[in-house]
């Protein structure tokens, strides 16, 4: 029997490439859709470059879509692919949409012409909550977003909604909440902050500017994440589910943890800057993730505290060396 094929949009960020790692881990082939850049980084799946195949395709033009599932005839197929950063949606709204929400759309009218069998996985967000209408949010809960990312991330849900419905896809969404790890990109606050970390505890940095330091999150540890998407692709019939840890903590909590375990003090090194704030804020996000847990037996195993402190570690001996 040959081996299952899996395709991966956005195989060299953090999900993409810890998906990578599972699915490989798994005995599957591995794909990976990359876009033709000046700057693409490749340093996450470098460690795996030999043991998969990556083709060049991107989300803003359909042929190349449809090109990349006849050449890599997939079995599962990862949508990770996205403008992924919020902050970065307010000062590039339109490209936002055209990548995260209409992408979605192109991919899924590529999936249905090419290999309508397929399995599809699409990566939504918990930011599609935003003003959120209830605590804590599960599957049912209605969608207030407050950024253009969450706004495209919303009809991106919606749209693999609608072609399962519609077109009877194995088209599954999965509302991902902030999810972190040793692979975030540093403009994320969590690595920002254990970046800073190490970074003042090596005498490599002097301050730590952020903004609203009371925001919410719930924040969970990226390895456990892509392990839920893989579950849900096993599934018989696809559905929506939220994927969190139940818990909340706030930007300040992460500061304090990631200080601790430099052995550093808060108040001497953090500068607030009212430059980091966004123009509409999401105050707390707390996910329900009962579904996920009976349906597919997926549990989170990595706490808070012990990602941040493992972050830490990884930014303190990078650094370092």
């Amino acid at each position: 029997m040959s081996a299952r094929r899996a395709l991966i949009t956005g195989i060299t960020g953090q999900d993409g490439s810890h998906l990578a790692d599972l699915l490989l881990d798994k005995g599957y082939e591995v794909h990976g859709m990359v876009r033709r850049s000046s700057t693409e980084k490749f340093e996450r799946i470098e460690h795996l470059r030999d043991r998969i195949t990556l083709h060049q395709g991107d989300l803003l033009d359909q042929r190349s879509l449809v090109d990349t599932l006849r050449a890599a005839r997939p079995d599962e197929i990862y949508n990770l692919a996205a403008m992924s950063f919020v902050a970065v949606s307010w000062i590039q709204p339109t490209l936002t949409a055209e990548f995260t929400g209409v992408g979605v759309t192109r991919l899924l009218e590529a999936m249905r012409e090419v290999c309508p069998q397929a399995r599809f996985y699409q990566a939504s967000s918990s930011e599609m909550f935003g003003k959120v209408r209830q605590v804590p949010q599960n599957e049912a809960t209605p969608f207030y977003p407050r950024s253009p990312y969450g706004v495209a991330k919303a009809y991106g849900h919606f749209i693999t909604v609608n072609y399962r419905e519609s077109y009877d896809l194995h088209a599954t969404s999965g509302i991902l909440f902030n999810h972190e790890g040793t692979r975030r990109a540093l403009e994320f606050v969590t690595r920002k902050i254990t970046w800073h970390a190490a970074a003042l505890k090596l005498g490599m940095a002097k301050e730590l500017r952020l903004g609203n330091l009371d925001a919410e999150r719930d924040w969970g540890y990226a390895p456990d994440y892509v392990e839920a998407m893989w579950r849900m692709l096993q599934q018989d019939h696809a559905e929506d589910y939220v994927i969190a840890t139940g818990k909340a903590h706030s930007v300040r909590d992460c500061v304090e943890i990631a200080f601790d375990h430099a052995g550093l003090e808060l108040d001497r090194h953090v500068v607030i800057d009212d430059s980091f704030k966004r123009p509409a804020e999401v105050d707390h996000l707390i996910g329900d993730y009962s579904k996920a847990r009976e349906t597919l037996g997926w549990e989170p195993t990595t706490s808070f505290e012990e990602m941040i402190r493992l972050m830490v570690d990884a930014d303190y001996k990078q650094l370092k060396a």
